[in-house]
Formats: C-alpha cells, structure tokens, sequence
C-alpha cells in the first residue's frame, strides 16, 4: 500500500488565467517505493483565523463575521475557503504538483470579506487532501484512496491575495444586489442623466448624508 504526504512550497497568483486564481506549489512523496501512475487530489482549503491577530482597522472589517473583539473566543473559528481538485502525472518518490485555487471577490462570500479585511501579516491556511491514488499491482493498476489524516499548512501572505485583486479587479470590487434594487437604481441613474454607477451611488450617499440632521452645517 502506498504512503502519501504532502507539503506547500508556494501560493502564487496566477497571472494568466480567465478568471482570479492562486496557483499552491505542491510537494508529493510516496515513502515506499511504490510506483504512482497517478493521483485524482481533492483539496479542501480552510482559513484559521484563530492563528493571527489583528490590529483595530482589521477589527473594524471583521465585525460583521465575527462580532466585537470580547466574542472572538468563541467565533474566532476556522471556516472553508474552497475546495478544489487536480490530476497529478505517475512519479516514484517525489513530485511536484499545481493545484488551482480559484477565488472570488464577491463580499457576499465569507473568506472574500475576511481577507478584504485584512492589512497586512499572513494568513493561517490548512489543506485538507483526499482522491485516488492509482499504483501498479500485480496484475495491473491498484485504486486506493488518499487517507483521510493527509493535510499540510502554509502562512499566505496577505500582499499575495492583494496581488491577485488588484491584478483582476484594480481600484475595484463587488457587491450582489436584488434585480429589484439594481432596476431601481438603473432608473435613478438614467433619470438623472449619469454616466456610471459608481455616480449614481455617490448621489444617492450625498443625498442620505445631507439628510442627517448631525452632518448638516
């Protein structure tokens, strides 16, 4: 029976794909000899945002994920990022492997906000591995599964994630709105003769801010 580990050498972003992604650099070692004719890799990618700490403007943006700082000891837990999948080619002994790590930056998504929160230091990544492993048996290939315990940790850091954002979406982001709610706002826009949403969103902000009694000269 095979014996499978694995290692991350390296998160990248990668600066050729269709839509945002991280590239993981993966180490696999097979510690018996055995023959690999390959591996069908699941990944399941958690953040564990226990493992850092986090200066007052960072407090500020994880409020709506995790509460005021006095609940962190029992919000602080770690969630899933993503999950996703590759094949890795036939070795004996080690290889090195990509693995795509596809990411959004849609603010409706959890680990999207979390890391948009962030300023600066590492975040705290733990891979989980499953999948097939196809080896040669004595009368052919042998299918095993990858064990359940394989996992590898890595720091990101927070500039590479920054990276990747500004490499697809610079000086921008994303919000979902109801198809009501855009309508309504494509009509305001229109009717007032704007080119772009981002002014019809400063309009509508001047308006409500001018309608506050403590804002008022």
């Amino acid at each position: 029976m095979s014996d499978l580990s694995f290692a991350v050498l390296e998160i990248r972003p990668e600066p050729y794909a269709a839509a945002p992604q991280l590239t993981a650099r993966l180490q696999l070692t097979e510690g018996t000899g055995a023959e690999v004719h390959a591996v069908a890799l699941r990944c399941q990618v958690r953040i564990l945002p226990q493992r850092r700490g986090y200066g007052s403007v960072e407090e500020t943006g994880l409020l709506d994920l995790f509460g005021e700082r006095g609940r962190w000891p029992t919000t602080l837990k770690s969630f899933l990022w993503m999950q996703c999948s590759t094949m890795v080619q036939g070795f004996t002994g080690s290889t090195e492997a990509d693995l795509p790590l596809p990411c959004t930056f849609d603010f409706d998504v959890a680990a999207a906000k979390y890391l948009n929160a962030l300023h600066g230091g590492e975040i705290p990544l733990e891979l989980l591995f499953s999948g097939t492993v196809f080896t040669k048996g004595q009368t052919g290939f042998t299918v095993e599964q990858v064990p359940w315990d394989r996992e590898a940790s890595y720091q990101l850091p927070v500039a590479v994630w920054r990276t990747l954002m500004d490499q697809y979406f610079p000086n921008a982001g994303w919000i979902r709105l109801d198809r009501g709610i855009l309508a309504a706002l494509g009509r305001y826009k229109s009717s007032r003769g704007l080119t772009s949403w981002e002014a019809a969103v400063e309009g509508l902000l001047a308006q409500a801010t001018a309608d506050v009694p403590g804002d008022r000269p």
